[in-house]
């Protein structure tokens, strides 16, 4: 028995050893995708966190970088870094002219040689322990098709007042010390920075071309996290949040303004049409939305009615209040922007 268990730890190994060295062909354990724009100088600390993974010696694993249409030194970074990397680990880089965080994810998706993925943004550090803690975790719940992870902040300037009430917008994630399922019920979705996929459910079920593509130079319309990973849980995979893939997000001084947080608000709220009615049968998203619109209405009022001035001079206050008002034009929001691209696509010179 003790020389067939080590016959099988011999081929384990070198299966780990092929898999490294012909990734595409033996296929790999697990692929971090680090989607980027303009990232050149957040890029580097996040793979020097990478380089430094702590029990990743029996497990063969790959790091993408998506350069998501960047005009900084993004490329040149990552070719520095390739040159010093070493040949046990891959580190891949690709570049999607396509800007949207939604179209840098899809290219990981398709490059990946493993059937696990974990993404991180360019300014979310991982803990040592964070890639074992995410592939222990995918092993032991296999229905888990989506992981998220504990994501605190690291602020380079100290946050208004009441900044908790929308930390979590800035995808800041504390949950508790145990390991939770997301029930479809409660209609939660964690943030896509840190969260790990399963390659497999991600082609089954999400669409190449989401109805939400992310941010971009000249959009703050984001939600394409949330829609991919909502096709997920409602093709019956389960959502989790796993305490022990612990995440720093860096938030500079930038992202703490009133104008930004106001940006980012809007845009949230902008998307929400969208991510509600993903997963409702389309026979009743009329009457879901006379609801809903109903209920982005009590929120205002009552917000107005709670804090009076407040929502004019309190920052917090003042997102809270533009993140209603946007859900509440959602529906019309969303109606224009398609019907603009419906006329583009239309109005175009189709070539012969």
């Amino acid at each position: 028995m003790i020389r067939a268990l080590e016959h099988v730890e011999r081929l384990v190994g070198l299966r780990h050893i092929f898999s490294r060295l012909f990734p595409q062909t033996i296929g790999l354990d697990f692929s971090v995708a680090i989607p980027t724009y303009n990232g050149g100088q957040r890029l580097a600390i996040v793979l020097e966190c990478l380089r430094w993974q702590l029990n990743t010696h029996d497990i063969s694993w790959e790091v993408i970088v998506v350069d998501n249409n960047s005009t900084d030194n993004t490329a040149a970074i990552v070719q520095r870094y390739q040159r010093d990397w070493g040949h046990h680990l891959p580190l891949l880089y690709a570049f999607e002219a396509k800007q949207g965080a939604a179209y840098a994810r899809q290219k990981a998706i398709q490059m990946a040689n493993s059937p696990i993925i974990g993404f991180l943004d360019d300014d979310t550090l991982p803990s040592m322990t964070w890639l074992m803690s995410a592939y222990r975790f995918a092993q032991e719940y296999p229905q888990a098709g989506v992981i998220a992870s504990r994501i605190r902040g690291n602020f380079e300037t100290t946050p208004p007042e009441n900044f908790e009430r929308i930390a979590a917008l800035l995808a800041l994630t504390e949950r508790g010390s145990q390991p939770l399922m997301y029930c479809p019920e409660q209609k939660v979705i964690p943030p896509s920075a840190g969260v790990v996929v399963r390659r497999q459910a991600w082609l089954d079920n999400v669409p190449e071309e989401l109805v939400l593509t992310g941010r971009t130079s000249n959009s703050m319309l984001t939600g394409e996290d949330t829609e991919s990973l909502l096709h997920i849980q409602q093709a019956g995979w389960e959502v989790w949040y796993n305490p022990q893939m612990r995440l720093e997000h860096q938030i500079p001084s930038t992202r703490l303004t009133r104008q930004y947080l106001h940006q980012l608000c809007r845009g949230i709220g902008l998307s929400r049409y969208r991510t509600r009615m993903l997963s409702i049968a389309t026979w009743k998203r009329p009457g879901m939305l006379g609801l809903y619109m109903a209920n982005d209405i009590r929120k205002i009022l009552h917000h107005c009615l709670r804090y009076r001035q407040d929502v004019i001079y309190d920052d917090v206050a003042s997102c809270e209040l533009m993140l209603y008002t946007a859900s509440l034009i959602s529906p019309l929001f969303m109606a224009q922007r398609s019907l603009k691209q419906y006329l583009k696509k239309w109005t175009q010179p189709k070539l012969n």
